[in-house]
């Protein structure tokens, strides 16, 4: 009778523990809604002078990249360039957020920027106006982003990338090392596209 109530006893014990943990995994996957504020909540001022709304993305995947034109990982550049260019068809938004953050390496002007990633990489993809992206001083967007994913998947550096779902949950941080040739980065963005 003893041995019987003791498997019984365990036995709850295990459900209840695999309840626990499966509401644990279901409240990491919905991290973005619990914070009441999705990507889509954030702008950026445009390096045009027109502003970046990311709610007009709603229903896009989104690559968020903190670019710089003097850093030894600035030929990311042609590989983001690659990535908008095979998969804005089918709804990737890359968006360059140029910033001066990690050893001054984008000093210039927002002249000076465009004529750099135009002239040197072919850039077409929309780039924000340069910004703070890490401490207090940062962008709104890149101080939730810190929130939602922790301060170990802030930017560290230059060429740091977000990955942002159509309804605007952020899903998964990509460190500057990341080149967009990944195939890991690559799979992430096609499994969120609908095509």
């Amino acid at each position: 009778m003893k041995q019987t109530i003791l498997y019984a006893s365990m036995g709850f014990v295990l459900m209840v523990g695999g309840i626990i943990a499966g509401l644990m995994e279901l409240k990491r996957a919905h991290a973005s809604t619990a914070s009441g504020q999705s990507a889509h909540d954030f702008t950026f001022d445009g390096i045009d002078g027109v502003s970046i709304n990311l709610g007009d993305f709603e229903g896009r995947v989104i690559l968020v990249v903190n670019t710089a034109s003097e850093c030894g990982f600035t030929p990311q550049y042609e590989g983001l360039q690659a990535l908008w260019s095979e998969y804005r068809d089918r709804g990737l938004i890359v968006l360059g957020v140029p910033s001066n953050d990690f050893g001054g390496q984008e000093p210039g002007s927002s002249e000076e920027i465009v004529e750099f990633c135009q002239g040197v990489y072919g850039v077409d993809f929309p780039l924000a106006a340069k910004s703070g992206v890490r401490g207090d001083g940062a962008h709104p967007f890149y101080l939730w982003a810190r929130a939602e994913l922790g301060a170990r998947n802030a930017p560290r550096w230059n060429f740091h990338k977000y990955l942002i779902a159509p309804d605007g949950r952020l899903v998964e941080a990509f460190s500057t090392t990341t080149r967009p040739d990944n195939p890991a980065l690559r799979q992430a963005i096609e499994a969120l596209l609908l095509n």
